[in-house]
């Protein structure tokens, strides 16, 4: 990004605040949240909130804002790229860059769950809220819910989450729910990818709420999909995960994933942000060419 692009961002946000409300008034909404191939395609970027900034051997590569903010215009800029996920910050600059008209935008809603926290299960709802997404003409909300059998701090979190796809679904947004089964190894906290894992949260994460009319799930590709998503009618997006040292299987899994009936897309981050080899254009452009 030009520094004299930064600086009428950072001029705007001191002079002209409310030009986010404006810009956010006057945006293209989606006609639908799949793109003309039937799929979703969102660009995940809400990482950096949860003080999650690696990608692959970058331990701080996600810090750089304007870096940051290059990768997902050029991303957001490519044929049959649908929509974006992320917190406030990041969803703010693009609108007044421009980069939303006619995309889905998703707003993340807890990150208080920060990477390496003593309190990391507990994951406070310090993002969106479902009124701010509505007021923001936004299309809906995202959260995380890793369920440790072994913290009791889960039970909040999870009741957190159901109030959220209360709201959500009320407000007639989509509510994107990101469930996994979590345990505590060496100190720190990890998802269970085993397929009989991700099932059981695909079984609880689709439990929430008083309705489900407007709630998708958003999981990892792991072995058996096809006996992991059949717990569920909900429409599922395929998540990323950390950056795969060869995309090409990576590639392989979600193309096999993206044709069971359930699945309607992909909302991938890093690996399409931050490919080994830089080149964001031609790493979306394969993930949307699998859809």
């Amino acid at each position: 990004m030009r520094a004299d692009t930064l600086r009428e961002l950072t001029a705007t946000r001191v002079e002209r605040p409310g030009a986010i409300a404006e810009a956010a008034a006057a945006r293209t909404r989606p006609a639908s949240p799949l793109g003309e191939h039937g799929k979703a395609m969102i660009i995940a970027a809400d990482h950096p909130a949860r003080g999650a900034l690696r990608s692959g051997d970058r331990p701080m590569a996600m810090a750089d804002r304007a870096d940051l903010l290059d990768r997902l215009c050029a991303a957001l800029a490519r044929p049959g790229v649908t929509g974006v996920l992320g917190t406030a910050d990041i969803l703010e600059d693009l609108l007044l860059l421009g980069a939303l008209e006619g995309k889905t935008a998703i707003g993340s809603m807890n990150r208080g769950g920060l990477t390496g926290a003593a309190w990391e299960i507990d994951d406070r709802f310090t993002g969106y809220d479902a009124a701010g997404l509505r007021s923001m003409r936004f299309e809906g909300g995202k959260m995380l819910l890793r369920l440790h059998y072994g913290d009791p701090r889960t039970a909040d979190t999870m009741e957190a989450c159901a109030h959220a796809v209360d709201e959500l679904n009320t407000a007639g947004l989509t509510a994107m729910v990101e469930p996994f089964i979590s345990h505590t190894v060496d100190g720190a906290v990890r998802n269970d990818l085993s397929p009989d894992a991700v099932a059981r949260s695909v079984a609880i994460g689709s439990g929430l709420g008083r309705t489900t009319a407007h709630t998708w799930l958003k999981l990892p590709v792991v072995e058996e999909m096809e006996r992991v998503v059949a717990g569920s009618t909900l429409p599922v997006v395929l998540l990323g995960g950390e950056l795969s040292a060869d995309p090409d299987a990576a590639y392989a899994r979600w193309a096999e994933a993206l044709k069971l009936p359930t699945v309607k897309g992909l909302t991938v981050g890093r690996s399409l942000l931050y490919p080994a080899d830089d080149d964001v254009v031609g790493a979306v452009d394969t993930a949307v060419g699998l859809l």
